[in-house]
């Protein structure tokens, strides 16, 4: 999800008598104008994963380690001197839902006036649903039909509660973008158009196929015939996915 991550020193510190968890943040990238749509930002990069996708292009956050590599609080001191020269915070991963802090954190940036942007692969749908209230913009990854999780994630029932995040963000109303990540050795065309349609069957309305890119990847058979997919999953393809949505795109490396 999103860029390769840059690191800036940090610990969080949480007010006295709070139960709250900290954060652990594994990278921050200080400006980006294409990880929230229509806004400047700031991303987090939030430290552990517990799916293990082949084309996950930042594989050093998936584990979760003892100490974070980035301290929280050196974190929301540089978002207290970017006020006013960027609009959002984009939380991002590895996986942030998978983190107990997120909701204190998320509170904290929104205290410091920012628009909350999340990118998610729905794995905790419970904490995901909890701190849907503060966020205003989703970036929902859909690995591929719910009944085929595991191919992508190694994650037996991986996508038990990728569908209940998505339930989730559905009913919260708040805006987002549903995603795959798309690679022949994955998912097929066929595949893309069955998932398609089963997401605007859901009510999904904002689409993008975003096809694989090698960069951060550590699959070298992946990356190898990544360098061929210019032109997949075809013009025929591209032209019935997007008429099932009212927004779709597809991005290329």
């Amino acid at each position: 999800m999103g860029p390769e991550a840059a690191a800036a020193p940090g610990t969080a510190r949480i007010a006295p008598g709070s139960s709250a968890r900290t954060l652990k943040a594994g990278g921050l990238v200080p400006f980006t104008a294409t990880d929230f749509p229509g806004l400047l930002a700031a991303v987090v990069f939030v430290q552990g994963c517990p799916w293990r996708c082949d084309y996950c292009h930042n594989p050093h956050l998936q584990p979760r380690t003892a100490t974070s590599p980035l301290d929280w609080v050196d974190i929301l001191a540089f978002l207290r001197r970017r006020v006013g020269l960027i609009d959002g915070v984009v939380f991002s991963g590895g996986e942030p839902t998978m983190d107990p802090g997120l909701g204190t954190a998320i509170r904290q940036a929104r205290d410091l006036g920012y628009k909350i942007g999340l990118h998610t692969g729905g794995t905790h749908p419970r904490r995901l649903a909890q701190v849907l209230p503060r966020v205003d913009w989703v970036g929902l990854d859909i690995k591929a039909g719910f009944d085929q999780y595991e191919r992508i994630t190694r994650v037996a029932g991986s996508g038990v509660p990728a569908s209940a995040s998505l339930q989730a963000v559905l009913d919260s109303g708040v805006d987002f973008e549903c995603r795959t990540t798309a690679h022949p050795d994955l998912i097929s065309a066929a595949e893309l158009l069955q998932l398609g349609r089963t997401l605007s069957g859901l009510g999904v309305s904002n689409y993008a196929v975003q096809i694989f890119r090698p960069q951060g990847c550590a699959d070298d058979e992946l990356n190898a015939r990544g360098q061929s997919l210019r032109e997949w999953p075809g013009e025929e393809t591209r032209s019935a996915l997007a008429a099932m949505f009212s927004s779709f795109q597809i991005r290329r490396p």
